[in-house]
């Protein structure tokens, strides 16, 4: 079975960009700290992915179908453990301000 250059190149791609989320999710994930990550970008990321998908979904693209939704996943992880920081520290801060 021969690949396509076009096939290998987006192959190749859609495993750089989705494995590109890999680091920052286990870093937030053991660490606890998703101070330094902003809640607007992520936001936007998940969105575009979002609307990735439902591009490939309407040109019959299982390529950009499956990368976009590994890469929404890996995303919308980061965003969920940024909102939960962010939720804590609110409770934390309103906590103290009640004292």
């Amino acid at each position: 079975m021969e690949i396509s250059a076009d096939v290998a190149v987006g192959t190749l791609a859609g495993l750089c960009s989705t494995s590109s989320f890999v680091p920052q999710v286990i870093k937030s994930w053991t660490e606890h700290d998703t101070q330094a990550i902003s809640k607007n970008m992520y936001l936007v990321t998940v969105s575009a992915f979002s609307l990735w998908i439902t591009y490939g979904v309407l040109i019959e693209s299982l390529p950009i179908i499956v990368f976009n939704t590994a890469s929404l996943v890996l995303s919308a992880s980061i965003l969920a453990l940024k909102l939960r920081s962010l939720r804590r520290r609110r409770a934390i801060s309103q906590g103290s301000m009640r004292q």
